[in-house]
């Protein structure tokens, strides 16, 4: 899973900042795919035969188009993860949700062994899941990314609380 901005894994500070991590390579394939149906399918249906025995008409062919469509809809909405960091806090971008937070809020950043993503406790008590960072594809940049966003709260999180 590459990222948009290289992080190392390292303590960081605010000049690292702002900072978006996502799962470039699920994302890219994701899109490919999804195009390459809205392709093939557009292409079946300017290929369909007009007239004869079996003929398809426009409506059959916008309807084939919009399945192609459709899928791509589907492959760009489990492409959207992403957690974007600033100064201020962070945004986690899941596939249906967006929520803000505040450093302070974040208590605990976690990716434990066969966990699909990290989660982040909350002082509320709740956990946030942030599908952005998924070991799955590439278990290294996941780490590394989680280790980014764990040294990002626990630095900006207490430099908060003390001031």
């Amino acid at each position: 899973m590459a990222t948009t901005n290289e992080p190392t894994g390292a303590p960081h500070d605010e000049r690292a900042l702002p900072l978006t991590l996502r799962p470039t390579l699920t994302r890219v394939v994701l899109l490919v795919a999804g195009l390459t149906v809205v392709g093939v399918l557009t292409l079946i249906a300017v290929l369909l035969p007009a007239g004869g025995a079996v003929s398809w008409g426009l409506g059959d062919r916008l309807a084939i188009v919009g399945s192609g469509l459709l899928v791509l809809a589907v492959l760009a909405l489990l492409a959207r993860p992403r957690v974007s960091a600033d100064a201020e806090g962070v945004t986690v971008v899941n596939l249906t949700t967006v929520r803000r937070l505040a450093w302070q809020e974040i208590v605990r950043v976690t990716l434990r062994p066969g966990d699909p993503w990290v989660t982040l406790d909350l002082a509320d008590g709740t956990v946030l899941p942030v599908m952005a960072i998924q070991p799955g594809v590439s278990r290294e940049r996941s780490l590394a990314d989680a280790r980014t966003l764990r040294s990002l709260a626990e630095s900006l999180g207490s430099a908060r609380d003390d001031r």
